[in-house]
């Protein structure tokens, strides 16, 4: 068993101190694109500053003959871009491939400087984490870097699910979760072909209404098919100081869909989500920021609470210390954004003037 003191000491000799708590950065959207091909490769300059996280995908969506294409043109954007306040993160090729350790040793050691994230697919225990965050130090300690490389783990198997709770606590380095729909669903047998979102054959059905006769109609609710995972993710993130986040939506023409899977997310828990196409950024920016009218509240809440300690009654409703820590969470959101999206902080504000008025 390792050493609760050695936890946080680097892994390799001059490699730099790991993170003791993960930096909270807006991370609404985590755009995907393909450095490989040319021309997305030429949309980085435009897309960067509308999104809080660009990812250089080096996996799934990349066929086998083009992976070190991918690789070789994430080194040259990442060179060649100034990102801003936008986050550079990759998702480099499954740890049982031939090419994940060349996207570790090259990425490190090339834009390491530059590079947030990396986000490791197919995460099945505490082992895999472990493997990855011995690598990167060596190659932070090679490169001289001097912040730490973070880590994403990315839940697709039934395995991943299984350990969630390891995979979180694995590692200082640990960054946050995404839940992998498409994949977790091929490894646990479920009879969906969907890239996220629900199923139209997954619901509950209303009792026959008294005296109703045979095949009287009855209404019908579409379930969540992803509620127990992300429920899951979310306490084993929350549990661990990391971050929790929706995966894909694959129906892109499906934006209503789209922004209701996005909104479950966010509300059991979920920072941000993926977005495979432009359409869905302003979805994820949308949904995962508070609504002005919820933020106003919670900064209402919290000025009648004062310490927080004790209750009052505004409008009607009760609030007390397990309320105002509630108003907490969604007003200390708002702040972050605010601070990023001018545009955020302007209708925060107009419309904590209009609730005190």
């Amino acid at each position: 068993m390792r050493s609760a003191k050695d936890f946080f000491r680097p892994l390799a000799v001059g490699a730099p101190a790991p993170v003791r708590d993960v930096p909270f950065r807006p991370s609404r959207m985590i755009h995907f694109f393909d450095p490989g091909n040319e021309k997305m490769a030429a949309k980085v300059p435009s897309i960067a500053p509308k999104v809080d996280v660009l990812l250089g995908n080096l996996e799934d969506a990349v066929p086998a003959d083009r992976k070190e294409a991918a690789r070789a043109g994430l080194v040259k954007i990442a060179r060649a871009t100034d990102f801003g306040d936008t986050q550079l993160w990759t998702r480099v090729n499954s740890l049982d491939s031939p090419w994940a350790l060349d996207d570790l040793l090259t990425l490190g050691t090339e834009i390491g400087g530059k590079l947030d994230v990396v986000m490791v697919p197919k995460v099945e225990g505490a082992h895999d984490i472990h493997y990855v965050d011995r690598l990167l130090a060596q190659i932070e300690a090679k490169a001289g870097l001097t912040r730490p490389i973070l880590v994403h783990a990315i839940l697709e198997t039934a395995a991943g699910v299984g350990n969630v709770e390891e995979i979180a606590a694995a590692s200082p380095r640990m960054q946050g979760m995404s839940l992998g729909p498409a994949d977790l669903a091929a490894s646990r047998r479920m009879k969906t072909t969907r890239v996220g979102g629900g199923h139209p054959g997954y619901l509950v059905r209303e009792d026959p209404a008294p005296g109703a006769g045979e095949g009287a109609p009855r209404p019908t609710y579409q379930q969540d098919l992803w509620h127990y995972t992300i429920a899951r993710m979310v306490d084993a993130c929350a549990a661990n100081g990391i971050l929790p986040y929706y995966g894909p939506f694959g129906d892109i023409q499906d934006v209503t869909g789209c922004e209701d899977q996005f909104r479950n997310a966010f509300l059991l828990g979920c920072v941000g989500a993926w977005s495979l196409h432009p359409v869905q950024i302003d979805i994820a920016k949308r949904v995962f920021s508070p609504a002005p009218e919820d933020v106003a509240w919670a900064r209402r809440v919290i000025a009648a609470m004062g310490d927080g300690t004790g209750a009052v009654m505004i409008d009607g409703k009760m609030q007390d210390d397990a309320t105002y820590k509630q108003c907490q969470v969604v007003a200390g959101l708002a702040d972050t954004l605010a601070a990023r999206d001018p545009e955020l902080a302007g209708a925060y504000a107009a419309a904590t003037e209009e609730a005190a008025r």
